[in-house]
């Protein structure tokens, strides 16, 4: 029977993995029809990101299945981890759908026309890293502790 981190990954996975997909027609669509057969930036990042989180999802179920924490905290420790890679692939389609930056981390950042405040993309960024390592480190040290 899976725990709820595997359900959780394996679940995140799928969506991510489809996310990649249809973000890659998405992409083939603005080639297609662009003068210079390129997408926008964060058309590509929405559609690489999103196949490369399928698999990281995929190795957090592995960890979780291996790991000799407590359900709970495998649990909390994907959540966590998830949660920002999908946040983080939700920004990358929003930059790609407004096509308003080549680079969200240049400054000033934006989203669309407006200017966000100075703060928000620097928060984000550290709790994306807090969350995603985070995550990442609790499941795969509870692995590691089961294999050695």
């Amino acid at each position: 029977m899976l725990t709820l981190a595997e359900k959780l990954c394996i679940t995140a996975a799928f969506a991510f993995f489809m996310t990649g997909l249809l973000t890659g027609i998405w992409k083939y669509r603005c080639m297609a029809t662009s003068a210079n057969a390129s997408a926008p930036v964060y058309v590509n990042v929405a559609h690489r990101s999103s196949l490369m989180y399928a698999f990281a999802a995929l190795l957090l179920a592995y960890f979780a299945r291996l790991s000799v924490f407590p359900d709970l905290v495998d649990a909390l420790a994907a959540l966590a981890a998830l949660a920002f890679f999908g946040f983080a692939i939700v920004t990358y389609i929003v930059h790609g759908l407004l096509n308003d930056t080549s680079n969200q981390l240049r400054k000033p950042h934006q989203l669309g026309r407006r200017h966000l405040p100075g703060w928000v993309t620097p928060l984000f960024m550290g709790l994306l890293i807090v969350a995603e390592v985070g995550g990442a480190a609790v499941l795969g040290v509870g692995a590691l502790l089961a294999i050695w």
